[in-house]
């Protein structure tokens, strides 16, 4: 018994989607979808398993530990992809090398990462993204931006913001400060932490130019709206760190054109755990889950490393993460799903199976079920309930209805039986 009981329970950091949340989650997922193509995005499919090498650490994804490995017949190191990005990058310079127009692709795909799973943090997700590659200019950051904001507004989603940094500005000013690597590890951990005495203990008695010292301790306080960015150029002159800042300004023309400025706030403190982001970076938040629903940035460099010479920019929706918020703020996902049961005695069969048939050719979603010989008209009621089903049809003979139940006191959303294109039978026959 207790191996038995063992097995029927999943590995920790994985879970089993079911009856109307797997229904929730796959109309959301079409809707995502559909905002995504609408912006002539193509769709792609990779691997669920790649060569080790693709997703190394060097090449700024995640590290071994997070990888779920292990080999094939010839002893090659495979992983369960970790990330997308590195995998989308390996496709695109393997179809679309000496392509030198815009590319752009997305994607519906499951990722694996041998993570904690510390407060509930899953090790499989699915997650849904873009990803635009050939074109550097402002306007591409501001079309990801955008198509990431419309695919969350698609969901349902209503109260979000999306936080937008510069990966290119922190790292203007850790070349100037030029630190010893484990002081520029602990430093990059307290400005993720938004933790300014932290910087400023750490920070203290090293050769840093003031200017650049009271910068990097303000790093942690340096977000808000467009307009306190603008005060950051008085407090540098690090030609880089003023060049990312320009981008961002720019980016914020474009989303403004776009009519979406109010979902954007800026911040430059913040940091990413990928390390291949070059330029802008950007995360969603809502509230009724503790970490980003979103995630994005563009990296320039990776795809050089897998043979093909172009900038590149792209997101992902972690979508486990944008259906707890959805549940959590009560927000009704549509969806259609079976809602009659057609039951039929052995006689009435052909009848009952064109008569299904036709129903859902109108559009009417039907489970149809030959009934057990020892199960009564009681049974499929009940079976009715607990499964959500609002109709009940009961044929017998040449296939005439000889029950209509209602399975719910909520008449609501209740099928006329003229839909059905018989008239009610008296109830009580048929047991």
């Amino acid at each position: 018994m207790a191996e038995n009981s063992r097995m029927i329970h999943t590995p920790e950091g994985v879970r089993d989607i079911y009856n109307g949340e797997c229904l929730r989650r796959l109309a959301v997922q079409q809707k995502i979808l559909a905002v995504l193509h609408a912006y002539g995005y193509d769709h792609i499919q990779t691997p669920s398993f790649e060569f080790m090498d693709t997703f190394r650490q060097d090449r700024g994804s995640a590290a071994s530990r997070e990888m779920f490995k292990f080999f094939d017949r010839d002893n090659n190191t495979l992983v369960l992809r970790p990330d997308m990005t590195p995998a989308i990058a390996r496709c695109a310079a393997k179809y679309f090398k000496d392509d030198p127009m815009p590319l752009r692709l997305c994607y519906l795909e499951r990722t694996f990462k041998n993570n904690t799973s510390y407060q509930g943090r899953l090790k499989e997700r699915t997650e849904t993204g873009a990803e635009l590659l050939g074109d550097n200019c402002a306007d591409a950051d501001g079309e990801m931006i955008a198509l990431m904001i419309d695919c969350l507004k698609a969901s349902g989603l209503k109260e979000f913001q999306v936080e937008l940094g510069q990966a290119h500005f922190y790292e203007s000013l850790l070349k100037e400060a030029a630190l010893e690597p484990e002081i520029e590890e602990e430093l990059s951990r307290l400005i993720e932490n938004k933790n300014p005495f932290g910087v400023e203990a750490l920070l203290k008695g090293l050769p840093l130019k003031d200017e650049l010292r009271q910068l990097l301790i303000r790093l942690p306080q340096l977000f808000g709206g467009a307009d306190e960015l603008s005060e950051v150029r008085e407090l540098t002159d690090n030609p880089g760190a003023l060049e990312a800042l320009e981008r961002l300004f720019q980016v914020h023309d474009v989303l403004e054109a776009f009519g979406l400025e109010q979902y954007v706030t800026y911040d430059l403190g913040m940091l990413s755990g990928y390390r291949y982001y070059t330029g802008v970076i950007f995360k969603a938040y809502t509230y009724g889950t503790g970490e980003y629903i979103a995630t994005g940035g563009r990296y320039d460099g990776l795809l050089p490393q897998f043979g093909k010479d172009s900038p590149a920019i792209g997101f992902a929706i972690v979508l486990d993460r944008l259906m707890d918020a959805l549940s959590r703020q009560n927000i009704p996902v549509e969806i259609k799903e079976a809602n009659t049961i057609l039951l039929y005695e052995e006689e009435a069969r052909k009848n009952a199976l064109w008569l299904a048939a036709y129903l859902r050719t109108h559009g009417l979603y039907v489970q149809a079920m030959k009934r057990g010989e020892d199960r009564s008209l009681k049974d499929y009621q009940e079976m009715g309930r607990q499964r959500g089903m609002r109709n009940l049809l009961y044929l017998k003979g040449e296939g005439r209805i000889v029950n209509s139940l209602d399975l719910v006191r909520d008449k609501s959303d209740q099928i006329p039986l003229s839909a059905y294109g018989q008239g009610p039978k008296e109830e009580g026959g048929g047991d």
